[in-house]
């Protein structure tokens, strides 16, 4: 069953989409009706965290959100974070400290570490960071680069 269409702005542009079903996740409207394939699907159980992404400043998990749930919402994925002063800090962080290996988790962390930033402050302990960091995973590293990134977006950003 589809409803009346649906109005979101995604990465600063105004998007509607139509003929929605009442099921579909934000996940799957972002990456194959927006064609933004920079938001992962790793889990589809909100376990790994690849799917974040922003929902008026707040990060989410796209996997388990419903696209219906955002109608009106600003949405803010990998592709348009550069744009947002502490999302273009922390997405240079990883990669001057190298947190980006495979780069299959790196959208969740850039996304979620942007949204704990806007969430909490940019002044954050890092202890309170990495907790709010912990549902996203990666399977490569030992996670030491993704905290010199962390370290080094709060520096770029003081």
């Amino acid at each position: 069953m589809t409803s009346a269409p649906l109005t979101l702005t995604v990465n600063g542009r105004p998007e509607r989409l139509e003929g929605v079903p009442g099921g579909e996740r934000l996940l799957d409207a972002l990456r194959w009706r927006l064609g933004l394939k920079g938001t992962k699907e790793g889990c589809r159980s909100g376990d790994c965290g690849a799917c974040t992404v922003l929902v008026d400043g707040v990060s989410v998990l796209s996997c388990l959100t419903l696209v219906h749930d955002v109608d009106g919402s600003r949405v803010t994925t990998i592709e348009g974070v550069a744009r947002e002063p502490i999302g273009n800090a922390v997405r240079a962080a990883f990669d001057r400290a190298g947190a980006l290996q495979c780069g299959y988790c790196t959208p969740g962390f850039v996304m979620a570490l942007t949204g704990l930033l806007n969430e909490r402050g940019t002044a954050a302990p890092l202890d309170e960071l990495l907790d709010g960091l912990q549902g996203n995973l990666c399977r490569c590293t030992g996670y030491a680069a993704i905290v010199r990134a962390i370290a080094l977006a709060q520096e770029a950003i003081r």
